[in-house]
């Protein structure tokens, strides 16, 4: 049998399975006299502590195995237990309503979950799994139930589960555990980036894959192609064996370029940087050998919370991350790209019609100067830390740029008239991600520092396709000539006026894309920790000599199919690094 699922973690590993069964709390709410809540609320209170307690041992074990970064995941999970808004809700609701713990507890996991899963952000869906994380082991010390320990497991195996938690995940014997495959899951969701990191190859989101499979079964994960074979035949094992030999040798060459220069076989030197959400994940794109970051996602400093972040709050994050790169390696800071499809409960934004056509963005901060000053106060203020650039999301017409820079000069004569350093020639550009700001390029490029164009939006505008529909997903494809035509467009004009153009789009990090957009010019390629090595190791084997002609060929082609087909006939290393 094969299933299809999402690549969580390259690389192969098969081996027997192992069923990890959760033991389920049935919850029975429970009415409480008043003479009984206090102790109620020191039995859960009790339960809590004994929660965080184990949350220290388990992050120590996650350190030494797996680095400060992975650590931290339990640090946020500590923080949660500690949250007055959340566990105070529970006290609140046993004492307020006199019900039992268990069923106070369930109730409020049951409403944050329900809140983060409603956010139309991926990342920030997959945080819901942190809150069902810290809720299920409290829950189990209330109900006594003891936590089983997956380093008793005495031969490499194939972990089958509904879900793996990041505490799961992170107590993971490496030697007795060859990969994971579940039922649920994302690529963002931890447990997904911490198998990335112990490099165990993952397969998740397979809806009913502990339905399917026995302990003992032998399976195949196929973490690179997001397939899990049950019971395979002996041709496919062996296949697979060729498989993992090929992929452990590639990862071998990989790793010898996490300190090397982006540069072309005929010395064409370009940027390779990361997109990141938060500090912590500029730790993991430094230790795959990224330049510097060249999109920092802002709007999850406003996110999961109730009030806006403080200013000193929000320097602070950008400045430990200006800090972790030299002062040459760039950090492009986005202003914050929230409303519409992003929802603040504390904004309270109006219901829209067209989120992606709505109130967002630099529309949004251009309308609510108050919140856009304080997130630009913090950016400057940071700039002196680095080599901090500032990219404006969402720009549409010279109208808002220049309305967006006119803000940022009355904030840096407030700062200056108070005496707070900041870097005066720091470098201000914005995002090409509307098809009209491609096509008045030319005009934009002499009021900007540079371009990065944010292909995950420019492709669904360009070509008025939902890319979270799938009826459409036939249309949302990055190949389109009427999409490359557009971003060679904005690359020409960039460079005409003496300015740098990026990428921070998932495309930049496509290797058959990269040869079409080295040749197209592009100064510098932002994309996840994990492309990078790959996409270093094809540009070495890239001649911008050669790639030049091959991106003008494919302007003049017709379909996204012919492109790709030429592209990867024209260019064999992309199959070998894939």
């Amino acid at each position: 049998m094969e299933w299809k699922g999402i690549a969580a973690a390259s690389g192969y590993a098969m081996g027997p399975a192992f069923l990890l069964e959760e033991e389920k709390v049935a919850v029975q709410k429970q009415t409480l006299s008043p003479d009984q809540v206090g102790a109620e609320v020191e039995r859960f209170d009790s339960k809590v502590t004994q929660a965080i307690q184990e949350l220290e041992v388990i992050k120590e074990k996650a350190r030494k195995k797996l680095g400060d970064e992975e650590a931290e995941i339990f640090s946020a999970h500590i923080l949660v237990l500690n949250d007055p808004e959340y566990i105070g809700a529970v006290r609140e609701k046993i004492t307020n309503e006199y019900i039992n713990a268990e069923a106070a507890l369930q109730e409020v996991t049951d409403n944050f979950i329900a809140i983060f899963e409603s956010m139309d952000n991926e990342y920030m869906r997959e945080r819901a799994a942190d809150i069902r994380d810290v809720s299920s082991r409290v829950l189990h010390r209330l109900a006594g139930i003891e936590e089983k320990s997956l380093d008793d497991v005495s031969e490499p195996v194939v972990m089958i589960a509904h879900d793996l938690t990041p505490s799961d995940t992170a107590q993971l014997n490496r030697d007795k555990v060859a990969g994971f495959a579940t039922n649920i899951g994302g690529r963002t969701s931890h447990s997904a980036i911490m198998a990335r990191s112990m490099e165990i190859p993952a397969v998740v989101g397979l809806k009913n894959i502990v339905e399917q499979v026995k302990t003992g079964d032998y399976v195949v994960v196929d973490g690179s192609q997001g397939v899990v074979h049950v019971n395979p035949d002996e041709v496919t094992v062996a296949s697979y064996k060729e498989k993992q030999r090929h992929f452990a040798a590639r990862q071998a060459e990989l790793n010898k370029l996490k300190d090397a220069h982006s540069v072309t076989a005929d010395g064409h030197r370009v940027e390779l940087v990361s997109n990141i959400g938060n500090p912590l994940d500029a730790v993991g794109a430094k230790k795959n050998g990224a330049e510097g970051i060249g999109l920092y996602r802002t709007e999850f400093l406003y996110m999961g919370r109730n009030e806006f972040p403080s200013e000193e709050e929000q320097f602070e994050a950008y400045k430990s991350v200006a800090e972790m790169f030299d002062k040459e390696s760039p950090v492009v800071i986005r202003s914050l790209d929230i409303g519409g499809d992003k929802e603040l409960p504390y904004l309270d934004l109006p219901k829209e019609m067209n989120p992606f056509l709505g109130y967002r963005a630099i529309r949004l901060c251009l309308d609510r100067t108050d919140i856009f000053k304080v997130q630009l106060r913090a950016i400057l203020r940071a700039s002196i830390y680095g080599n901090v650039k500032l990219m404006y999301p969402m720009i549409s017409s010279l109208a808002e740029l220049r309305e967006a820079n006119k803000v940022l000069d009355e904030v840096k004569d407030e700062l200056t008239s108070k005496n707070i350093p900041f870097n005066r020639n720091m470098e201000v550009g914005m995002m090409i991600e509307i098809p009209a700001a491609a096509i008045i390029a030319d005009q934009l490029a002499k009021e900007v520092d540079f371009f990065s164009i944010g292909t995950n939006d420019l492709i669904q505008y360009t070509m008025a396709a939902d890319r979270m529909n799938e009826r459409v997903s036939y249309l949302y494809q990055p190949f389109n000539p009427a999409v490359l035509r557009l971003i060679n467009m904005v690359i020409q004009a960039a460079h005409k006026a003496g300015k740098w153009a990026g990428m921070c789009g998932e495309m930049a990090g496509n290797l058959t894309a990269i040869p079409i957009l080295l040749g197209m010019g592009l100064d510098e390629f932002s994309m996840s920790a994990s492309s990078i090595l790959p996409a270093r190791a094809l540009m070495h084997r890239l001649s911008q000599s050669e790639v030049k002609p091959l991106a003008e060929r494919v302007l003049q082609m017709e379909s996204a199919e012919e492109i790709v087909r030429y592209v990867e006939e024209s260019v064999p290393a992309i199959a070998e690094l894939m």
